[in-house]
């Protein structure tokens, strides 16, 4: 027969749907036909059918059948939206006409009304007749519709119903189905037959398949992705994939189970707009968790259910077992994300100057049993909450916590599976709202004292389990050759992933009020598709001028977990990036070893001008000595062997461990002065958990070798001295804030060097290891600084073995210079907050073998 085009107005957007491959159905008794069938099945019913349809007493039989129908997409359709709301899908016949399908809810039960509009080709003395079963996800085998009709080979059959003549010569089927049968597809074509010959003849779609309708299931958005609860009552689900020929949507009701629930084929003519896959199904439905099978060519791993990339809420599941490569790690809640209370919360919004930062990870911080915690708290969300007094006795005010995301045990927090969402080992148990709430909880506490958060993240590569990996490997990932150690690279430039990127970003600053983050491997971030460097990379600068993200502080960080080392490069930053910087500690770690020029020294001293000065200033400087990889502070004082020579460290004399004196009083006074260059340098400390109080890997660099966080060693002698230390600094660095915390650099009025003599440095003498500096107060508010805060600041370094006199430069007039620190002196006198008057004529000061000087110019009425 001829068939039509015919344009369709439509009042949303154009879809096409159908079913290919199609066998005839086995028609139902004449005693069936009527203008409404009810279908009606039993809980016990129910439970003998699995959600494929196939009874699960008569699979053997099943597999037997010979009248199957094939669901492959063909047929074009149109969903148009209604007033109510109503799904309503207009298909084309391969006769010409069209056959409109509309789709209700309405006490508690669906409403299908199938309705075949005239066209030029009907003949107005056929008998319709439509031939109709039900699937989910396997087309090819029909739902029971009633279980006591059975052929004589065990089979279900499929139903036959006449159509009704209607107003304006339209002819209609009307059927109602328990909305606890929902969701699924009604599958149907129709037969006409002239009364005058008893000729039939089938109709189809255009495409010469079977007419296909979702009930329960309707097409969704396409945004936004993942999981999301409309205003009619539906949950929206939408997952990318460029590459999948086919996504089935995998709901589980029971968490213990290995194989879904029920699974929905998504169409790709109904469900799939661009390279996004959508549908959306009714909240009232009993499921719990939900995951994707997507077969991509380029995987090979379509047998496993993945985890929604977007989920907010996930949960754990039972881990692989036997081999099973069906059952997932983790799967998204079906759930609305939580609300919670931030009435009271005033993020502190602190400058970058102002900032001190202690980093540390979440489960270690108070794993230990020395935390005292109890076993619910310990190595949690809610046991930083505890400990939060613990900062303040420091001095710090912002915390950065090591990655949160779930992760690849075997390798560590820092390959993470996924993006949106706190591992669940970071909360009470294993409930994923509660550890949602209990990370808030803590937020808020922090906030409430004047502590910020910040989060490390890695966005340049994943575990190599993540589901990013088989739902789109070709635009998720970078193509660089067959380096396995780079091989799960994310091609963060890329459109949809940089969309990812900013989506989570943004969600934990508006969802958690996370205060900035730290980007891992940030040298990554700058690279397109195939490993080149862009010279302006579109997600560096997308964060740096987006209007939530640039509102928080953004650090790039160089280190790469892949490589284990770190890769410095020009950070196109927009003046908007901080960064840790790597040259910090390098060269500060060669000054105290006895190595390096004294120029390094004085340029990491003033706050890195030769990476900052182009539009930043120190501020953006994140100065560290020691990190959660590499040397513990102790241990660079202790180890220095061939292999970890990259580290810079130096063992004060004997390797490892030792009883000599001499040795051990060297170690204690090289961490006092890394601790006090650290702080009296201009840009922002950076502070790594447990270099406060002595904890030791027994000298390996890697992440792994790190113990929990021992809280009795605080009560040490060590522990005692080096706590209050870093409190003095802490407090030190914030009153005199206008020479140490500084936006801006230092004019060059404010600083002066001096050799041990007074006479310039020898900037020129490789093997020279001294230098001091001279730190002048602003003359406008000299008066004011003096009295207040204190005066001019003289500061000495020595790093050589043997010792240095000293000569003070003249202090201002009325003003005498007061000792705050000398590291080489015992404890408790080698600090004071008020300092130690030098005697009265004393020109020179014996300044002794690797150690640090402070002074501060004090009026003599304070004396």
């Amino acid at each position: 027969m001829a068939t039509s085009t015919v344009q369709l107005a439509l009042q949303s957007r154009l879809l096409s749907y159908g079913i290919g491959e199609s066998t005839k159905l086995v028609p139902a008794p004449t005693a069936n036909r009527g203008k409404r069938v009810a279908c009606r099945l039993s809980k016990l019913e129910l439970g003998e059918m699995n959600f494929s349809g196939r009874s699960r007493k008569t699979d053997q039989e099943v597999s037997k059948r010979t009248h199957r129908l094939k669901a492959l997409p063909a047929s074009g359709i149109s969903l148009i939206q209604t007033a109510k709301r109503v799904p309503t899908y207009l298909f084309r016949t391969d006769i010409g006409g069209h056959v409109k399908v509309l789709v209700e809810k309405t006490n508690g039960k669906y409403i299908v009304l199938v309705e075949v509009l005239p066209s030029e080709h009907s003949d107005a003395h056929a008998e319709l007749v439509m031939l109709w079963g039900l699937f989910r996800s396997d087309a090819s085998c029909f739902m029971p519709l009633d279980l006591n009709r059975r052929g004589a080979d065990g089979q279900s059959s499929t139903l036959e119903t006449p159509f009704v003549q209607g107003p304006s010569d339209k002819v209609t089927v009307e059927l109602d189905f328990e909305a606890s049968l929902a969701p699924f597809y009604i599958s149907f074509y129709m037969k006409s037959q002239l009364v005058s010959d008893m000729k039939r003849s089938e109709i189809r779609s255009h495409r010469n398949t079977n007419f296909v309708v979702p009930v329960g299931l309707t097409s969704g958005h396409p945004s936004p992705l993942g999981l999301s609860c409309q205003p009619d009552g539906t949950m929206n689900f939408a997952l990318f994939s460029r590459s999948a020929k086919s996504v089935v949507l995998c709901l589980y009701d029971d968490i213990s189970v290995e194989m879904p629930s029920l699974e929905i084929d998504l169409d790709p003519y109904v469900n799939r707009s661009g390279d996004i896959w959508h549908a959306a199904l009714d909240c009232s439905l009993s499921f719990k968790t939900y995951g994707y099978r997507c077969k991509v060519a380029t995987s090979g791993k379509e047998e496993l259910v993945l985890l929604d990339p977007y989920s907010k809420v996930i949960r754990s599941v039972i881990p692989r077992q036997g081999g099973s490569k069906l059952h997932p790690k983790y799967l998204g809640e079906l759930c609305k994300e939580p609300g919670y209370d931030w009435s009271d919360d005033v993020p502190p919004s602190l400058p970058m100057e102002k900032l001190i930062v202690y980093r540390l990870n979440v489960t270690e911080f108070t794993k230990d049993g020395s935390s005292k915690l109890p076993d619910d708290l310990a190595g949690t969300f809610s046991g930083i909450t505890e400990k939060w007094s613990h900062f303040k006795h420091l001095g710090v005010n912002a915390i950065l916590l090591e990655p949160i995301f779930p992760f690849e045990e075997q390798k560590g927090p820092y390959f993470p599976s996924h993006f949106f969402s706190p591992g669940n080992m970071h909360g009470r148990s294993s409930d994923p709202l509660s550890v949602i709430k209990s990370m808030k909880d803590m937020v808020k506490k922090l906030h409430a004292n004047g502590i910020e958060i910040f989060l490390e993240v890695i966005f340049t590569h994943t575990a190599e389990d993540a589901p990013l990996m088989h739902i789109d490997n070709s635009c998720y990932y970078s193509i660089k050759g067959g380096d396995m150690n780079i091989q799960f690279a994310l091609n963060c430039n890329y459109p949809i992933v940089q969309q990812m990127i900013l989506d989570c970003l943004r969600y934990w600053v508006i969802e958690f009020h996370i205060d900035g983050f730290v980007f891992v491997n940030a040298s990554s971030l700058l690279k397109g598709f195939h490993g080149e460097i862009l010279s302006r990379p579109q997600l560096v600068e997308a964060i740096a001028f987006d209007p939530i993200l640039s509102k928080v502080k953004i650090i790039a960080d160089y280190w790469d977990a892949l490589a284990n080392d770190s890769k410095e490069i020009l950070f196109p930053h927009w003046r908007k990036w901080a960064e840790i910087n790597t040259r910090f500690c390098d060269d500060i770690r060669d000054f105290l070893r006895g190595k390096g020029l004294l120029s390094s020294l004085a340029t990491r001293l003033c706050g890195s001008g030769d990476i900052f000065s182009g539009g930043r200033g120190p501020a953006f400087s994140f100065n560290y000595i020691a990190r959660n990889f590499g040397l513990t502070l102790v241990d660079l004082v202790s180890f220095s062997s061939s292999e970890v020579a990259s580290e810079l460290s130096w063992n004060c004399g004997e390797e490892g461990p030792t009883t000599n004196n001499i040795v051990l009083e060297t170690r204690l006074k090289q961490v006092r002065n890394f601790l006090f260059i650290l702080f009296i340098s201009l840009g922002v400390p950076v502070l790594n958990m447990g270099d406060e109080c002595g904890q030791s890997s027994r000298g390996s660099p890697v992440h792994g070798a790190r113990k929990s966080f021992d809280w009795s060693t605080l009560k040490t002698g060590f522990g005692i001295q080096t706590t209050q230390f870093i409190s003095f600094l802490t407090s030190l660095r914030m009153r005199r804030s206008d020479l140490l915390q500084k936006r801006t650099f230092l004019k060059e009025e404010n600083i002066q060097w001096h050799g041990s003599d007074q006479s310039p440095p020898k900037w020129d003498d490789p093997s020279s290891r001294f230098l001091a500096m001279s730190l002048k107060a602003d003359a406008e508010g000299s008066q004011t600084s003096v009295s207040d805060n204190g005066g001019d600041l003289f500061v000495a370094f020595n790093s050589a073995g043997e010792s240095e006199s000293v000569i003070l430069p003249p202090p201002p007039t009325d003003v005498v210079w007061h000792r705050l620190v000398d590291t080489a002196l015992p404890f408790p006198g080698f600090f004071a907050e008020k300092g130690t008057p030098v005697e009265d004529g004393l020109v020179a000061y014996e300044m002794k073998p690797h150690s640090c000087l402070l002074f501060e110019a004090q009026k003599l009425a304070e004396i």
